[in-house]
């Protein structure tokens, strides 16, 4: 049975997850950075290098002969500059940064409305950034502008200056006409920009090397990838319209499978595609934060097993840890609304879920205002998935079933995409 490699580049390590055409996982690995590798500075390009064979190494060599493709997840906006051989000319700049304020608002006067690159941490913002900020001589050298993923991928195919729809959408490729749009002609760039494909098509066969080093097949494709976050969501099982993915963490981050494409920038919501389907998401400010605040997990694990989720709270909640919301509610100076607190914890906890519960559903709401598919199920991803209350108060406010995700390693959803070439 052939197998299919799904690797994920993270902040903190690599992961590795292997799964056969029947999806079904047959071993993840990892290789977490040790914290002398992560020392500030540190040299990112050779950690994810070393990472890279550290979870091919990992994999058991009985199985690395049947692999038979491979793709890797990166970062969304982590972007590098290289030279003609593929060797970064500087150091990354992080999905994270935001430098590029200048940058991102002269793109005001080109890009359309709402467009995802008018963002001090969109990549092409970044892009502009370097022009302006490198000195000549490094600018000068760089023929490659690649996202993370393109270029661990190319760490295995061996070609530079390919990338996948997902990772190129804040570098303003457009996914609807499936090409860079004539508005960014004047920026002069186009001999940096990558070639562009679909997530998950194959680009070339693993290099002879790759493959003696590591005893992998000759012919194991490699394929586009994908951002971290759209891996975990095709890790998570959802696959049809309505079907979505809440990831329960600090904060809270909706996406839902839509056969119609949203974008509302005001709000924070656009579309990535999904082969012929649409993944419409939003990200409120409100969240697990707020709980972490009031409650130490133990806390919370037992508090909410005296929660009766099937009778309503009382407490109307907006558990902001500081004023400013964009989604569903789009008000920079929206301010926390955490009080009355009664005075039984539980009560203020049953009241905290069941407010977080109501944003949830408003989120839903807006993107189906807005022309997404009608909800039908919400899968869960991130620590509050875990929550047995929680997710019946959920299921109750938004009238869909709520379940957890199936999975939720975004190595998996990787695996997954690879795992097309071989059906």
């Amino acid at each position: 049975m052939a197998l299919a490699l799904g690797i994920d580049v993270g902040t903190s390590g690599l992961r590795a997850v292997v799964v056969a055409t029947d999806r079904r996982l047959r071993v993840q690995c990892c290789h977490e950075y040790s914290q002398g590798e992560a020392a500030a500075p540190p040299d990112w390009p050779r950690l994810w290098q070393t990472g890279l064979r550290a979870v091919l190494v990992a994999v058991p060599r009985e199985l690395r002969p049947q692999i038979g493709a491979i793709a890797v997840a990166g970062t969304s906006g982590t972007v590098m500059l290289c030279d003609g051989a593929g060797m970064p000319l500087t150091a990354p700049l992080f999905y994270n940064d935001g430098r590029a304020q200048a940058e991102a608002k002269a793109l005001t006067a080109l890009a359309p409305a709402g467009s995802p690159v008018l963002s001090a941490t969109s990549s092409l913002a970044k892009l502009l950034w370097w022009r302006q900020h490198l000195p000549a001589e490094i600018w000068q050298q760089g023929q490659y502008f690649l996202h993370q993923a393109d270029w661990i991928g190319a760490q295995l195919h061996g070609h530079l200056g390919i990338s996948d729809y997902h990772n190129a959408l804040k570098l303003g490729y457009d996914v609807g006409a499936l090409r860079y749009p004539a508005w960014m002609v004047s920026l002069g760039l186009d001999a940096l920009l990558p070639q562009v494909i679909a997530p998950g098509d194959a680009i070339s066969l693993i290099t002879p090397t790759m493959a003696r080093q590591f005893g992998l097949p000759r012919d194991c494709q490699v394929c586009a990838g994908t951002t971290d976050s759209i891996a975990a969501f095709l890790a998570s099982g959802a696959y049809t319209p309505g079907e979505a993915v809440t990831s329960l963490g600090s904060t809270l981050v909706l996406k839902l499978l839509s056969q119609q494409r949203v974008d509302d920038s005001p709000f924070g919501i656009y579309s990535h595609r999904l082969g012929d389907q649409w993944l419409v998401g939003g990200a409120s400010n409100a969240g697990g934060a707020a709980l972490r605040h009031f409650f130490s997990d133990e806390q919370l694990h037992h508090l909410s097993q005296r929660i009766r989720p099937d009778i309503p709270s009382s407490l109307d909640y907006y558990p902001l840890m500081q004023p400013g919301e964009r989604f569903p509610i789009n008000d920079p100076a929206l301010s926390p609304r955490l009080t009355p607190r009664p005075e039984r914890d539980v009560d203020f906890l049953h009241g905290l879920l069941e407010s977080l519960a109501r944003i949830e559903a408003l989120g839903y709401e807006r993107l189906q205002t807005l022309g997404a598919s009608p909800l039908q199920r919400v899968y869960t991803a991130g620590g509050g998935a875990r929550n047995q209350a929680w997710t019946a108060i959920r299921q109750r406010i938004m009238g869909c079933p709520v379940s957890a995700a199936a999975q939720t390693e975004a190595a998996y959803g990787a695996a997954l995409l690879a795992l097309k070439t071989l059906q």
